[in-house]
């Protein structure tokens, strides 16, 4: 009896697959998931690691900076950044013909799924994208200037980076590859680090005053969602659940964020003299990063090399960046911006089919592009709202001073 049901229900399954013309229902239920973990990755995960990383008394403004984000990119993304990202057939950025999602119903597809769900994962992406900058300003920038900061970076930066390559404009059409977002996401929230970073200043007390992570344990269960997520960061952006392509991803993900991890493990090993968890950690997910641009077109011996490079190079550029004196609490610049360049040019060095000049080309255009802007960005708020709180209430904490409640019992 209970074989006889299971037959029926796939075979009503089948049949309403087949009756939907072009739409796939096994595509559809992998890009939802993929969704899920996309989203998965910022709430909670990269709130987490962040949050562990700062100093108790900050541990509620970076969460609440992560959320507030998440909230606030969403509403800008249904009003007119999808729109203006992936509509249109301008070489900088698209149109306004989805405002509002107009004309983006149950019946219009993306390819073999619905629209929907494709506005949706890209909306996840749209939200990660400038929450990864939170960890450079972290500790000393004004939860309003934060606001507007993450509403016009969205605005003027990432739905323009976004169309210029997966919306089919200038870059897509010079043959720049970014399977997944090594260049629409990592360098662009790099960049986007590396400015705030100059234009904020060290926080009070750096680089003579040690502050390290108030909670390890938070850094590492943030850092492990990173890594679960980051499988429908890269394994959704084939947009299908095509069993060949699908599990390629999968396999050279998981292996670049391994042997990102020894390679940062040895390094900080061999530099520091014993193995550091906040570098391993950033060695996984500079792994990560570095795979994200071909992890559908690089070999998994390639992805192991790529994943291993990425680890010592994250670990090599945190301890320049502080050598330098540029207060960056979480290694964002490293993570993303050296590692995203990496993954980028790495496409061209390891698969024949691509071209090292092209990837080169659109490194150095994204970085002509993002840097000035960000710049303007971060200037116009400092003359109008300001950037960062006060000395007084940077010292008390920017969970009181701030918000109003601290994260423990005590401070």
């Amino acid at each position: 009896m209970f074989k006889r049901l299971f037959l029926i229900t796939i075979a009503i399954f089948l049949s309403y697959s087949a009756s939907a013309e072009g739409l796939d229902t096994g595509d559809t239920a992998w890009m939802l998931t993929s969704t899920a973990l996309v989203l998965f990755m910022t709430l909670p995960g990269l709130a987490l690691f962040y949050a562990g990383l700062v100093r108790s008394k900050n541990a509620v403004s970076v969460l609440m900076q992560c959320f507030t984000i998440a909230c606030l990119v969403s509403v800008v993304w249904v009003v007119y950044g999808y729109s203006l990202a992936f509509k249109g057939d301008g070489l900088f950025i698209g149109d306004l013909s989805a405002a509002f999602l107009s004309g983006i119903g149950r019946e219009t597809l993306a390819g073999t799924i619905p629209e929907s769900v494709f506005v949706t994962f890209q909306l996840t992406f749209a939200i990660i994208t400038p929450a990864l900058v939170v960890g450079a300003f972290a500790e000393r920038m004004k939860f309003s200037a934060m606001c507007l900061f993450s509403a016009l970076w969205l605005t003027f930066i990432y739905l323009p980076a976004t169309h210029m390559v997966w919306g089919g404009g200038l870059l897509a059409q010079w043959g720049v590859i970014d399977f997944a977002g090594g260049l629409v996401v990592h360098l662009t929230c790099g960049v986007g680090a590396l400015v705030a970073a100059l234009v904020l200043g060290t926080r009070k007390g750096f680089p003579d005053t040690p502050m390290p992570p108030h909670n390890r344990n938070m850094v590492m269960m943030g850092a492990a969602m990173l890594w679960v997520g980051w499988f429908g960061f890269n394994g959704g952006s084939v947009l299908s659940a095509d069993p060949e392509l699908a599990s390629l991803v999968f396999v050279t993900t998981c292996l670049a964020a391994s042997t990102g991890i020894l390679g940062a493990l040895a390094t900080s090993w061999l530099v520091q003299s014993k193995p550091d968890l906040s570098m391993v950690l950033n060695g996984m997910l500079a792994g990560l990063v570095g795979i994200t641009a071909g992890a559908d077109v690089v070999s998994v011996n390639s992805a192991m090399v790529i994943g291993l490079i990425a680890g010592g190079i994250v670990v090599g550029s945190v301890l320049a960046i502080d050598r330098a004196k540029l207060d960056d609490p979480v290694g964002a610049i490293s993570v993303h911006l050296v590692c995203g360049i990496w993954g980028t040019l790495a496409v061209g060095i390891f698969s024949a089919d691509h071209s090292f000049g092209t990837q080169l080309i659109g490194v150095l255009a994204y970085g002509a592009f993002t840097f000035p802007l960000a710049l303007a960005i971060f200037y116009v708020i400092k003359a109008t709202i300001g950037l960062r709180v006060s000395e007084e209430e940077e010292r008390q904490g920017l969970d009181v001073s701030e918000h109003g409640m601290q994260a423990y019992g005590g401070m």
